[in-house]
């Protein structure tokens, strides 16, 4: 007699509790290194896009692409594997049982959770939609839409309490159509349909098609991190050796310097001199002529040269004229098989991860149009950047170029106003510097003259220029630009120790009043967020 009230009570316990469906991410295979491919269909660009994973079709081309982070493939192995990975994808994501049944136009500040969410027909993005992990980075969101699926312009897919763009999926069956600057996250999947995105369109994520093609034109699409895919470290780095010491040298040739031009780091030639650099400007040692110091550097530098050369790649950059154009770099080896020329802005990406390394070979001469830059992002530091050149070397006026440069056979020349945070090294050429700055990316104390202030390893490459150096009655510092939200303050000291100077860096270029420094040396330190990341000396000539 008693059973059935107990039922009862369970029975209503169960009706009234939240139903909690989870999510299961698809396995995706090879098509998880894709970011734009059809398994039936042309792939192709239009205007400058960046991107980063593989494109390809397995039955079909890519066409109309730059320098891509990632391989292309066109009807080969890998698009046959990918093409059967996206199969079953797809067949996972639409067996999928839903738990929710949304408005087909999605957006307008709406806000979902993770689960299942079906639409039986067309279904439109417009304004925002925030999707919400509630703290769970294991949170799938899956989007079942049976039928085209378009957004508005400048739409976009925000992710919020620990949400991941790689547990993001779109069944599409139909066109889907990005308008300009639509930011998609997650790996869209049309059904028997093109896929199109629009100038200014960022996708971090995938556009995969079963059948149909996908046309890019001026966008931003790059795999998405996490959920399990690979930290990338990159090839191991070169042993420097003794070159570790060199911020600019030549194993075979003269290494001239015309204006002002300071460097951390020693200089030198193994054959031939060293002409023109003021040593109070150089933080190291001037080896005016060859000397036990620089023979085993040139030796050390063949070595390093050797690794370099011979290190497998694992990208190609199919446009080395076209290197540049705001590209940006993950950890890999890259190889570009001509001469090349860095045209405006690269980007070094590391992930996340600060010990990774970025190798970037060039099978020819290297040159840069004036004010190009080498920026760092997400932790990569100058001191895991090498580049290899087969070629002479010819860093334009004002540019901002970042890594340890080997240049082979070939002469090297730093333009005027360049700021290079690394080393320049040559193994026959002439080196030829004018009034530039240079900053290794660290001076090992083994390498430091006695009395020479060793910067900080881990944030030497972010770095505050001095001009002039020595000074009359002012200075003006220039922060580079990776450090100009860092909290920078600069002391100065006189020879005695005693602090003369406290001030907070808080603009791009400062100029400090320094008519009551009497003459003689100061000492330095640039602090960042109570850390010291620079250190070094001033001269006043009043």
């Amino acid at each position: 007699m008693k059973t059935r009230p107990i039922n009862i009570l369970m029975a209503v316990f169960l009706l009234i509790i939240p139903v909690v469906t989870f999510a299961q991410a698809p396995p995706l295979g090879t098509a998880a290194g894709f970011v734009l491919f059809s398994s039936n269909g042309a792939v192709t660009n239009s205007g400058i896009s960046q991107v980063t994973g593989n494109v390809g079709s397995n039955n079909g081309s890519g066409t109309g692409f730059g320098n891509v982070n990632g391989v292309m493939h066109d009807n080969d192995g890998t698009t046959a594997q990918c093409a059967a990975d996206l199969l079953i994808a797809y067949n996972q994501l639409n067996g999928t049982v839903p738990n929710f049944f949304p408005a087909p136009l999605l957006g307008n500040g709406q806000m979902l959770n993770a689960g299942v969410y079906y639409i039986s027909t067309a279904a439109t993005l417009n304004l925002d939609l925030t999707l919400n992990a509630q703290g769970d980075a294991n949170a799938v969101f899956i989007f079942q839409i049976q039928g085209a699926f378009s957004t508005g312009a400048s739409s976009k897919i925000k992710l919020i309490n620990s949400a991941q763009a790689c547990n993001v999926f779109w069944k599409v069956e139909g066109l889907v159509s990005m308008a300009s600057g639509t930011t998609m996250r997650g790996t869209v999947i049309a059904n028997n349909a093109a896929i199109n995105m629009n100038t200014g369109d960022t996708l971090e994520g995938r556009a995969l098609s079963t059948t149909g093609a996908v046309t890019v034109d001026g966008v931003l699409a790059y795999t998405p991190i996490g959920c399990g895919s690979p930290v990338l470290y990159g090839p191991e780095a070169p042993l420097l050796g003794s070159t570790e010491c060199y911020a600019l040298f030549s194993s075979d040739g003269e290494v001239t310097n015309s204006g002002i031009t300071q460097v951390t780091g020693d200089v030198g030639t193994n054959v031939g001199l060293t002409t023109g650099y003021d040593p109070l400007l150089v933080t190291g040692t001037v080896h005016p002529i060859p000397d036990v110091s620089t023979a085993q550097c040139a030796a050390d530098l063949l070595h390093v040269y050797d690794y370099l050369n011979e290190l497998p790649y694992d990208i190609e950059l199919l446009y080395p004229a076209q290197f540049g154009n705001n590209l940006v770099l993950t950890p890999h080896t890259y190889l570009l098989n001509a001469a090349t020329v860095l045209i405006d802005t690269l980007l070094i990406n590391a992930q996340g991860n600060p010990e990774a390394v970025f190798v970037i070979k060039i099978n020819g001469a290297l040159s840069t149009g004036a004010y190009s830059k080498v920026r760092l992002m997400n932790g990569a530091q100058v001191k895991n950047i090498y580049w290899k050149v087969d070629g002479a070397v010819n860093i334009n006026d004002y540019s901002v170029f970042r890594g340890t440069l080997v240049c082979n056979n070939g002469a090297t020349l730093l333009s005027t106003g360049i700021k290079m945070y690394g080393r320049a090294l040559t193994t026959t050429g002439a080196l030829l510097t004018k009034a530039i700055t240079v900053v290794m990316p660290t001076v090992p104390s083994a390498c430091a003259p006695v009395g020479i202030p060793v910067p900080d390893a881990a944030n030497a490459h972010e770095i505050v220029a001095f001009y002039p150096n020595p000074f009359h009655k002012s200075i003006t510092m220039v922060i580079d630009e990776a450090m100009q939200q860092e909290n920078l303050e600069i002391r100065i000291y006189n020879s005695l120790g005693e602090e003369v100077m406290n001030t907070n860096l808080t603009q791009p270029s400062t100029i400090l009043a320094l008519n009551n420094f009497h003459s003689g040396i100061y000492f330095y330190k640039i602090i960042s967020n109570h850390k010291t990341i620079k250190t070094g000396r001033l001269i006043s000539q009043q």
